[in-house]
C-alpha cells in the first residue's frame, strides 16, 4: 500500500464508512425492530463500533496534518462529514438507549399489576407501599440518629463554652490583680521618693549643725588661749 499521507487518510475514512453503515444498519435498519435482548446487545455493539469511528476520525486527524496545502481543502470537507456522522449515530445511540430504559421500567411495571390469581402481586400498590413505608422508617432512624449527634454535639460546645467562660474570668481576675500590683508598687515607689528626700534633708540638716559646733569651738578655744594671754 502507498503509505502516503493521501492513500492512509482514504484507507481510513473507508473503514471508518463501514463502520459506519453497520452502525447505520442496526440503529434504522432492519436491526431497529429487535426487541428484548437482541436489541440490547445490538446497541452494546454499535456503542462498541461508535468507539472505533471515534478512534478512526482521531487517526483521519492526525493523517491530514501531512495531506499538502493544494489538496487539503477537499481532505478537511470529508473529515468534517465524518465528524458530523458520528455526532449524528452517538445521539441516536444516546436516545435508543434511554427509550430501552424507559420500556424495561414500563415493562417492570406492568409485569406487577394484579391479577385474579394474585391480588398482590409484584410491584403491586401493597408493596410499594411497604416499600415505601421501610424508606419512611429507614429515614427516621437517620433523622433520630443526626438528632442525636447534633445535641451530642450541642452539649460538647456549651461545655467548651463554659470552659472558655471560667478561664477568661481567670483572666481578667489575674489582669485585675496586677492592676492593684501596679498601683501599689507606684504608691511604693513615691513614698520611696519622699524618704529618700527627707533623708538628704536631715543630711544637710546635720552638716550645718556640725559646721556651726565646730565654728562654735573654734571661737571658744580662740578667746581661751589668744585673748587671755
Amino acid at each position: 500500500m502507498d503509505p502516503t499521507p493521501t492513500s492512509l487518510f482514504e484507507s481510513y475514512e473507508q473503514d471508518f464508512h463501514h463502520i459506519i453503515q453497520s452502525i447505520r444498519e442496526k440503529l434504522e435498519g432492519d436491526g431497529k425492530d429487535q426487541r428484548g435482548e437482541q436489541r440490547k446487545a445490538a446497541l452494546r455493539k454499535v456503542e462498541i463500533e461508535l468507539d472505533e469511528a471515534d478512534d478512526i476520525v482521531s487517526q483521519l486527524e492526525v493523517e491530514i496534518q501531512g495531506i499538502p496545502q493544494s489538496i487539503k481543502s477537499q481532505y478537511t470537507s470529508r473529515l468534517k462529514q465524518a465528524k458530523a456522522d458520528l455526532t449524528k449515530y452517538k445521539k441516536l445511540s444516546k436516545d435508543l438507549h434511554s427509550q430501552a430504559a424507559r420500556s424495561d421500567l414500563l415493562g417492570g411495571f406492568r409485569k406487577g399489576t394484579p391479577n385474579s390469581d394474585d391480588p398482590y402481586g409484584e410491584g403491586s400498590d401493597r408493596t410499594r407501599l411497604l416499600v415505601g413505608t421501610e424508606t419512611l422508617n429507614d429515614g427516621s432512624r437517620r433523622l433520630m440518629d443526626s438528632t442525636r449527634i447534633a445535641l451530642e454535639t450541642e452539649e460538647q460546645g456549651a461545655d467548651i463554652l463554659r470552659t472558655l467562660r471560667g478561664q477568661r474570668e481567670q483572666i481578667e481576675n489575674a489582669r485585675d490583680t496586677l492592676g492593684r500590683a501596679d498601683t501599689h508598687i507606684d504608691k511604693a515607689s513615691v513614698t520611696l521618693k519622699g524618704m529618700i528626700r527627707q533623708m538628704y534633708k536631715q543630711r544637710v540638716i546635720i552638716g550645718a549643725i556640725s559646721a556651726f559646733f565646730v565654728i562654735l569651738i573654734g571661737v571658744i578655744l580662740y578667746f581661751k588661749l589668744v585673748r587671755h594671754r
